[in-house]
């Protein structure tokens, strides 16, 4: 189980929540799941501050504040982890925003269909509203490369 563990956390940061679920297919009786993750948090190679920090990390450069804040809360991480990240993200939200929108469609929409379209694509992705309003500006004063 310990090797299985080991693996897992080689290949990616996990938090306690997801490890445990995932071990906990393969415990036979007598495993002690939750000494085994204690164990490994004590060594330091579980750390869901090193994990909360992974994810923003991957999803940061696609997604919103929103959506990254409830996949965190998600793996159940504590409040205060997720509190902490949450200024961070919400500081440089409008400029992932605008890049994102600038990868996927980089042209300004000609109609009130196009600009409703990116609107929600920017929404979907976990966007705050203000994020939205701050490219669709953007947009509108948008020229071409």
């Amino acid at each position: 189980m310990k090797a299985r563990a080991l693996r897992y956390l080689s290949a990616r940061e996990h938090s306690r929540l997801e490890l445990g679920r995932k071990l906990a297919r393969y415990a036979q009786e007598g495993d002690d799941l939750d000494q085994l993750l204690d164990w490994l948090v004590a060594q330091k190679f579980l750390s869901d501050d090193r994990f909360a920090e992974s994810l923003v990390n991957r999803r940061a450069s696609r997604f919103g504040s929103s959506r990254i804040l409830s996949e965190l809360q998600s793996h159940g991480l504590n409040d205060a982890t997720v509190s902490t990240l949450r200024i961070s993200l919400l500081d440089g939200e409008n400029e992932r925003a605008l890049d994102v929108w600038q990868k996927k469609f980089g042209t300004k929409p000609l109609t009130l269909e196009e600009r409703a379209k990116q609107m929600r694509f920017l929404q979907q992705r976990g966007f705050s509203h203000s994020a939205i309003q701050f490219v669709v500006k953007a947009a509108r004063d948008y020229k071409e490369p």
